[in-house]
């Protein structure tokens, strides 16, 4: 499970990860080294938060509740392309249409993550990369979403 490789990841950098019932809209919080997970949520939901509340101590710094802010909407950003590329990456991409996976439902099932969150990744890649991305001599292709491998030129 996710939640659970990512509270170890959290452990090992001495991040507190602690549940707690909190407002429905309010998925989880970050400060000094303590994370907040909403346990009104589902382990998949609670493993996509966890990620985006990590890539806050991994790329935040100071208070950024206040969206109104550009330099605290661009630090929400970091943190969730943190979170995208932790749990949504590349090469997981391929390895699940390597086995036989077709539909964005089988992905999000595949990569233990919710349908929202996947499409939110696959929506950041497009801003990052965008339409496709070469990988390992592969072409990742994000609308729509699929794989193309190239044969080789004689």
């Amino acid at each position: 499970m996710v939640y659970d490789h990512l509270l170890v990841e959290a452990s090992h950098h001495r991040i507190e990860v602690v549940e707690r019932f909190m407002p429905t809209k309010l998925k989880g919080l970050y400060s000094s080294g303590i994370i907040c997970i909403n346990r009104k949520q589902s382990l998949i939901e609670k493993g996509c938060t966890l990620a985006e509340e990590l890539g806050h101590h991994f790329t935040s710094y100071g208070e950024i509740l206040d969206q109104k802010r550009l330099d605290s909407r661009k630090q929400e950003k970091r943190a969730r392309n943190w979170a995208y590329k932790k749990l949504v990456p590349l090469t997981k991409i391929i390895e699940a249409q390597k086995t036989g996976i077709k539909s964005r439902y089988e992905l999000a099932e595949f990569l233990n993550i919710t349908e929202t969150f996947l499409e939110e990744a696959l929506k950041r890649y497009v801003e990052e990369y965008g339409l496709y991305k070469k990988v390992n001599g592969l072409t990742v292709c994000f609308q729509p979403l699929g794989i193309i491998e190239m044969f080789e030129e004689f």
